[in-house]
């Protein structure tokens, strides 16, 4: 029954690990409110939490979850068929979820989460609301943690787009915090987003929920993407998490001079981040098939056919017979590789290299990782 996963998710001293270990032990939650207090002791658990779950008081649960229906919310339990699947993949998931919107259309998207500090400059928060405006236009769910600074130009970003946006919240659901966010809240709910957490209801802001909220952020995404973070901030928690739980890393380079630029170039420099300039370079390192849905094709092959000669138009002055033809081959929306462009071009690979440093140099081509290119126009 959710109750019992309810009341064990609001048991003191039960965080994720515990969690794990009484499921494990077990088998379900219903199991663990069976458990004899020898079989739990046996488990090295805090005598509170032992005494809690020996004591079976789950009309607070009962409570819980009526009153979380009466601010228009739901619980989902790790073991029902709904809950999301990236998240369950990571160690230790939260065992029960309040979501709040619509959570099930956000999270069937391809997800990428964006976050970096709260006392972003402007050139930070313009970054982060470019990035999560260009994903969220081409039907990619942006995820951040509701806080001031980047998370929120990342949320603002989505809604601008008209695209979906997620909000993991360090607190209940029942309240927002900042409290200055709740005008964003409301926006994010209306627009076809969500909102989502681990803690129960009326959990207050406290400083060591943010690294389980971090945690949600990245199991829920494909890829992170951090735009500015200090030295020992929280988005380089979220990036540590990210490549524990396998999921691609991504950062935006920063001045060098400014301590909000530490993280970043630090993920680059010394973590194996991928630097990111433009969307594209988010959607080149995700998975084949997902990046085949953030980049279709812009047009089938008839249209592909009808559209070459307006494509001419685009084509710049004074470029050689050479870069010409490669720039012809090259769309702005979908990376070609070069291995495509020799086959479609018919040139000899020194020929299509040197177009392709010409045309980069004209500042008219893109070189992505993995030896792909874009047209920038």
């Amino acid at each position: 029954m959710i109750r019992d996963w309810v009341a064990l998710n609001m048991t003191p001293g039960i965080g994720p690990r515990a969690a794990a270990q009484l499921l494990e032990r077990f088998g379900s939650a219903e199991a663990v409110y069976e458990a004899t207090r020898a079989e739990l002791e046996q488990l090295r658990l805090v005598p509170e939490a032992v005494d809690t779950i020996i004591g079976r008081d789950l009309e607070r649960a009962e409570l819980e979850i009526q009153e979380t229906r009466k601010v228009g919310a739901d619980i989902l339990i790790l073991d029902d068929g709904v809950y999301p699947a990236l998240l369950r993949e990571i160690y230790d998931p939260p065992i029960t979820l309040y979501v709040k919107g619509a959570w099930q259309e956000c999270l069937d998207q391809p997800c990428v989460a964006i976050v970096g500090s709260r006392r972003a400059s402007t050139y930070g928060q313009n970054a982060a609301l470019m990035l999560a405006r260009d994903l969220a236009q081409r039907g990619v769910t942006i995820v951040s943690g509701f806080a001031r600074g980047i998370d929120a130009a990342a949320h603002r970003g989505a809604l601008e787009a008209g695209g979906r946006t997620v909000a993991v919240l360090g607190t209940g659901i029942n309240q927002y915090y900042p409290r200055d966010h709740r005008k964003l809240g409301e926006d994010v709910l209306n627009s076809g987003g969500a909102i989502v957490t681990q803690f129960p209801l009326g959990t207050p802001p406290v400083s060591e929920n943010f690294p389980y909220r971090n945690r949600i952020i990245s199991g829920l995404s494909l890829g992170v993407v951090v735009v500015e973070a200090a030295e020992n901030s929280g988005s380089l928690i979220t990036a540590r998490l990210a490549i524990e739980q396998n999921r691609e890393v991504f950062a935006v380079p920063g001045n060098i001079t400014s301590r909000n630029s530490f993280g970043t170039n630090y993920l680059i420099k010394g973590a194996g981040a991928k630097l990111v300039q433009q969307w594209q370079d988010i959607a080149a390192e995700l998975p084949p098939q997902i990046a085949a849905k953030i980049l279709p094709p812009p047009f089938g092959d008839k249209g592909r056919e009808s559209s070459l000669a307006t494509q001419l138009s685009l084509v710049p002055e004074n470029l050689s017979k050479n870069e010409r033809s490669i720039f012809k081959l090259l769309s702005p929306d979908s990376p070609e590789h070069i291995d495509s462009l020799l086959g479609a071009s018919k040139l000899p690979i020194s020929d299509v290299t040197t177009a392709l440093l010409g045309l980069e140099m004209r500042e008219l081509v893109r070189a992505l990782p993995g030896k792909c290119f874009v047209r920038k126009i």
